[in-house]
């Protein structure tokens, strides 16, 4: 499998920080306030958090944490490793536009090895990129999947909709019967042809955020939109809150390994509504986001 290179590894996600905040930086002309973190069971993180003129809430995380004994939901899935100590570093960045028609936007990249004295150590990379529009455009959903095609295809051609038809069945609320968004890239546990392959695909898949959000956000952060739009944002931000806390596992790892609740929960967005039993006007912007966008669909090709 080759020998891996954590240090690699972790100046790769500090650079990668770096980048994603320089970027959203120049669009919204604000400037982020980073905390630095120490966890006490070991590690620690920075956090960044940028609430500005065009994103209502961004907040972009780095964490490297270590424990002797991995989580029950990093096990859930590979039972065979617990009771082994863990390293794990990542990158996740979240961007909640103002602008109603400016989507969110998601991004994690992260690195696991579970070490066990005397075996050789279990390692995996995971990570993707996902969109969540509150109104639908068809040019950019088309920009978002083929950015992540092309961030896949040079390391394998199945990857793509491999990665894609996970990322449609891993951000779904069951309790909703529906999708948080529109898609692109997820996967876990991924060591396929060693790690210089794998390497080059995570920093793939991260460089790939920024190259397929910023066009996104440049086109909508200054349409006009008002009280109608803000109120459908604001409530379709619940279903997003709903996922991060009900579903996703990136944030209850968070919770389970006893990471800084902050860093966890910066995520979520600083504003949100439900509504009770709401149904969208038959006809309506709101409703083609249901009818056309929140299905599963080919958008690269």
């Amino acid at each position: 499998m080759g020998t891996i290179d954590k240090e690699a590894v972790k100046a790769y996600l500090l650079g990668l920080q770096d980048a994603i905040c320089a970027a959203l930086e120049a669009e919204d002309e604000g400037t982020f306030r980073e905390d630095s973190w120490e966890r006490p069971k070991g590690g620690g993180g920075r956090t960044r958090v940028l609430e500005g003129s065009v994103i209502e809430r961004a907040g972009v995380n780095f964490s490297h944490v270590r424990g002797n004994e991995l989580p029950p939901t990093a096990t859930a899935r590979r039972p065979e490793l617990a009771g082994r100590g863990f390293e794990a570093m990542g990158v996740s960045a979240i961007a909640h536009p103002h602008n109603p028609y400016a989507p969110t936007s998601h991004l994690n990249v992260r690195f696991f090895t579970a070490e066990k004295e005397g075996e050789e150590p279990v390692w995996w990379f995971g990570g993707g990129f996902d969109l969540t529009p509150y109104y639908g455009f068809e040019e950019d959903a088309v920009h978002w999947h083929r950015t992540a095609k092309a961030a896949c295809d040079p390391y394998g051609e199945g990857l793509y909709p491999k990665f894609k038809r996970w990322c449609d069945e891993y951000f779904f609320l069951p309790h909703r019967d529906e999708p948080r968004g529109i898609g692109g890239l997820f996967f876990d546990d991924f060591n396929e042809g060693g790690f210089e392959h794998c390497f080059a695909l995570a920093r793939s898949v991260g460089d790939g955020y920024i190259a397929a959000y910023l066009p996104i956000l440049q086109r909508r952060k200054g349409w006009e939109y008002g009280r109608r739009q803000r109120q459908f944002q604001l409530y379709r931000r619940g279903r997003y809150v709903e996922f991060n806390l009900v579903c996703d596992r990136g944030t209850l790892f968070g919770l389970q390994s006893k990471g800084r609740i902050e860093s966890v929960l910066v995520s979520l967005p600083p504003l949100v509504s439900w509504a009770y039993d709401w149904q969208p006007a038959t006809g309506s912007e709101e409703a083609r986001l249901y009818e056309v966008f929140l299905k599963p669909r080919d958008w690269a090709d």
